[in-house]
């Protein structure tokens, strides 16, 4: 009886393994050319991976960053330029795919959105602090001097307080 278990055990490993084997791909083919590849993946650095979008197609391993990086690949071996290259992913995808959107009029709340937010929420704290800087008893200084009488009066009322 233990000999069927393990001779089960055994084929449920086997199946496991060869389900592993087949499901384990080959790794996609590099430029022949080393200085091609490293134009590409320069080039992919500044591509947004439109599936992950957080990530740069050089650092997705999504199939469409995978398929971007060929297609870079192609064009760049077929003699375009690097920004005629992204010229062309940006009339295909959009300004999303660059990882660093251009400085433009339709892009400037996204690059100065930032800061005009530090400074709104700058603002009333610096207010704030510079109403706590000045002298709490300016106003006090500021009232009229007691007059004889009401010294007086000031004087009983501290006299019958006391005990």
């Amino acid at each position: 009886m233990k000999w069927i278990a393990g001779q089960r055990l055994l084929m449920l490993l086997a199946l496991m393994l060869g389900i592993c084997a087949a499901r384990a791909g080959e790794a996609p083919p590099l430029a022949s050319d080393p200085v091609l590849e490293a134009r590409v993946m320069a080039l992919a650095q500044e591509l947004r991976c439109l599936v992950c979008q957080n990530e740069t197609i050089a650092a997705s391993q999504a199939d469409l960053a995978q398929d971007l990086r060929r297609q870079i690949r192609q064009q760049l071996a077929a003699g375009r330029t690097p920004q005629q290259v992204k010229d062309y992913m940006v009339d295909r995808y959009g300004e999303f795919v660059l990882y660093r959107p251009r400085f433009e009029p339709h892009t400037w709340l996204l690059w100065l959105g930032p800061f005009v937010l530090l400074l709104l929420g700058a603002w009333p704290l610096l207010r704030r602090l510079r109403v706590r800087a000045q002298p709490a008893d300016a106003d006090a200084a500021e009232a009229a001097p007691l007059s004889a009488l009401d010294a007086r009066r000031a004087r009983e009322l501290l006299r019958e307080g006391a005990p």
